[in-house]
């Protein structure tokens, strides 16, 4: 007798419960060995007062299942009200979110009838950390944090997603031209893990000329994998040149915890209307039965709903008076699918799901086991300056100690003080960098005493003191950015 697998299912707002039911359906017309608790999250359970949109019993729902088929939420304008979607990547190590895109000409159409790519996301670090600080009247910071063992899940999930999906090479988009410490441990990272797949072929691209050729040339990649904020931006261009965002389902994967969802948004101008597209959640709920080790199920759906798209049977969303023969509803277009259960498509290739593909893909990133030798050797403190030109301040800061220098003052990453080139700088938000040598090569260590006893001299000449970043290195290698000259 087949165990049912429990599973966790929230309707969400707008289109939401209307697209959830209609996957359901199909679900259950073809017998999916589910056991759905449902959960409610979203706009009302903010407006209550969750401040995430999730109240405590669903909490415990996902950490019984480890399975969320998610329709989309409306997070309430208005501050105080946190991401849905970050909060339960984060919380349940959610850190690969993959998103196939792939044409389906001529149905729907594109310029890339050739496009089959899937993107591997990572999902938890980077820029989406959401630390961000007003350090000055005119000055705002985010910070982009960026781990070794981030870097090692989320590269060796998108070659084990490679491999077991039978993709052919991978393809690693960062800016390390220019963040060559963040970028670059994430380039690096891909260097290292691809050797220990030497079947599929890699590449780098620096992910400002990789977005565009997947604009332009899609069908050049396979699989891609890159940083949150890339992956987010490049999702969306894929997705809208294989022809329509609606069709496209995600997932974002842990070790332990998997979320599915449509990548579209709740659509409160047409809910309640019948007439959204149900194709986004039901190709998620498709990645859902692999995931969770149900190929048969996943095959017989896919199969089913490629069939529906080739026989014309359309929502409004993708109806066009060349190919298609009937605009249906949402509930419509579920029985359409249902209706063809067991066939297989003519025009495109039928899908074949195997066992065990992706339910066992377990990345922990713990690669690195020796620890680097780690000396403090500078410091480089921030100041809100709103009285002093550049040559001022470096007088008033040259001789403030006796074991440390000032090596140089940058404002945004620009050279200001020795020997400035720039004809008007900015000077109101300056960093001054002090080492006790100026031989990079021979760094000489300091101890957080000397950064304490300067920084109660900066507090003597009235300097406003925002932020200090000790500075070191790692095995005798420097681990921070030189300043111009340096």
């Amino acid at each position: 007798m087949t165990m049912n697998t429990p599973i966790t299912i929230a309707y969400g707002d707008g289109i939401g419960p209307e697209i959830m039911a209609a996957t359901m359906k199909i679900l259950t017309a073809a017998h999916a060995a589910i056991a759905p608790e449902i959960i409610e999250v979203g706009e009302k359970l903010y407006l209550k007062g969750f401040s995430s949109g999730i109240p405590d019993n669903a909490w415990e729902s996902l950490k019984r299942t480890k399975v969320l088929l998610k329709g989309p939420i409306t997070t309430p304008q208005g501050g105080g009200y946190k991401s849905l979607n970050v909060t339960l990547r984060k919380t349940l190590g959610l850190f690969a979110n993959v998103r196939p895109c792939t044409a389906y000409t001529p149905f729907i159409q594109t310029n890339h009838p050739k496009m089959d790519l899937v993107i591997v996301r990572e999902n938890e670090e980077g820029t989406y950390s959401g630390i961000e600080h007003q350090q000055t009247d005119e000055v705002y910071q985010c910070l982009k944090l960026v781990t070794r063992p981030g870097c090692e899940r989320i590269v060796h999930y998108a070659f084990e997603y490679a491999r077991k999906f039978n993709r052919k090479k991978v393809t690693c988009l960062t800016k390390d031209n220019i963040m060559k410490m963040t970028d670059g441990i994430f380039h690096k990272v891909f260097d290292e893990i691809a050797k220990e797949y030497p079947e599929i072929k890699t590449e780098h691209f620096i992910i400002d000329i990789g977005t565009a050729l997947v604009a332009d040339e899609p069908e050049r990649f396979d699989v891609i994998v890159t940083a949150n904020l890339y992956g987010d931006i490049i999702s969306d261009v894929a997705a809208q040149i294989a022809g329509s965002v609606g069709l496209a389902g995600s997932a974002n994967v842990g070790n332990h915890v998997a979320m599915f969802e449509a990548i579209h948004g709740s659509a409160p101008d047409i809910a309640g209307k019948k007439i959204a597209n149900p194709s986004g959640l039901l190709n998620a709920a498709i990645q859902m039965l692999v995931h969770i080790n149900q190929p048969e199920t996943a095959t017989l759906i896919e199969n089913a709903w490629l069939r529906t798209l080739e026989e014309g049977i359309h929502t409004a969303d993708i109806y066009s008076t060349e190919h298609s023969k009937k605009k249906a509803n949402t509930d419509e277009f579920a029985d359409a699918v249902i209706a063809r259960l067991g066939q297989k498509p003519t025009h495109f290739k039928p899908v074949q799901y195997a066992h065990n593909v992706r339910a066992k893909i377990e990345c922990y990133g713990d690669r690195k086991k020796t620890m680097s030798k780690k000396e403090l050797v500078g410091v480089d403190i921030f100041i809100d300056n709103p009285h002093y030109t550049p040559d001022e301040l470096g007088k008033k800061l040259e001789k403030i100690s006796k074991e440390l220098q000032l090596i140089v003052i940058t404002s945004r990453g620009l050279k200001i003080w020795p020997n400035c080139m720039i004809d008007s700088p900015y000077a109101n938000h300056c960093s001054c960098r002090f080492q006790a040598s100026t031989d990079l090569k021979n760094l000489k260590p300091i101890t957080h005493q000397h950064i304490i006893e300067l920084l109660n001299q900066f507090d003597q000449l009235g300097l406003d003191v925002i932020k200090t970043e000790n500075l070191y290195t790692f095995d005798g290698n420097v681990g921070f950015s030189l300043a111009q000259g340096q």
